[in-house]
């Protein structure tokens, strides 16, 4: 998400800052994993079996197991960081209550290191220590450097990773069904999937603001890399 002034002069600096990065986090983490292990699986697939229903059967439960389990880990972690913004906010409103003046203290520390003057220190933490609740919000940004999640952040996580995977891994199974052999579906599913890698490393580094070109380039890289060893160790192992 762009994020621009609503009433910025037409002709005055406008400020432009990227705010969508959880969720772009989120999909990048799915889409990635779901590209490439998906991709990797059929591919080795491919290069030991000679029946697309095999291929086919075997992806949709690596895509379904993979995509719970991703979406899972998403849910974790987001409530895992939750929960610990919780603990350290009562922790920061215990010391506020209890240890005002180390707090206060604190609060100068951290002012000191953006060169602030004495004078407009004490006059800063004597205005915010009458709002207890602002007083802790600073701590919290400032001191500890965190930044409140929102309430529902580990369940929309877990469904946009979820989501985003199972959309990645149908996209190098989807030749398979519609060819007669494995090797045929591994030859469209290699040139679909290297479009899609590409297009994705590519939108993926222009939405965060780095060279969408570099990031084409290396998922691409990393997705063959990964298909290409899956595929090579099936065909040693298999002997075919």
């Amino acid at each position: 998400m762009i994020h621009e002034h609503p009433h910025a002069h037409p002709h005055a600096h406008e400020e432009k800052h990227f705010t969508g990065s959880a969720v772009v986090r989120d999909l990048v983490i799915g889409m990635s994993d779901g590209l490439t292990v998906p991709f990797a699986l059929t591919a080795g697939l491919s290069g030991a079996v000679h029946d697309n229903a095999i291929v086919i059967t075997a992806g949709i439960a690596e895509i379904i197991a993979g995509s719970i389990a991703m979406g899972l880990g998403g849910y974790l972690a987001g409530k895992t960081e939750y929960d610990h913004y919780l603990s350290e906010e009562k922790r920061e409103y215990d010391e506020v209550e209890h240890l005002p003046e180390k707090e206060k203290a604190e609060i100068e520390e951290i002012l000191s290191e953006y060169g602030i003057s004495e004078k407009v220190k004490k006059e800063f933490v004597d205005e915010l220590a009458k709002d207890k609740d602002k007083w802790v919000e600073f701590m919290m940004k400032f001191e500890l450097g965190l930044e409140k999640p929102e309430l529902n952040r580990a369940r929309n996580s877990a469904l946009t990773i979820a989501a985003a995977y199972v959309g990645g891994g149908f996209i190098p199974m989807a030749s398979y069904f519609f060819t007669e052999t494995p090797e045929h579906g591994l030859y469209y599913s290699v040139g679909v999937t290297v479009i899609a890698l590409a297009l994705f490393g590519f939108f993926k580094n222009r939405a965060i603001g780095q060279n969408p070109w570099k990031g084409a380039l290396k998922v691409t890289i990393i997705g063959i890399i990964a298909a290409g060893s899956a595929f090579a160790i099936a065909k040693l192992v298999s002997g075919h």
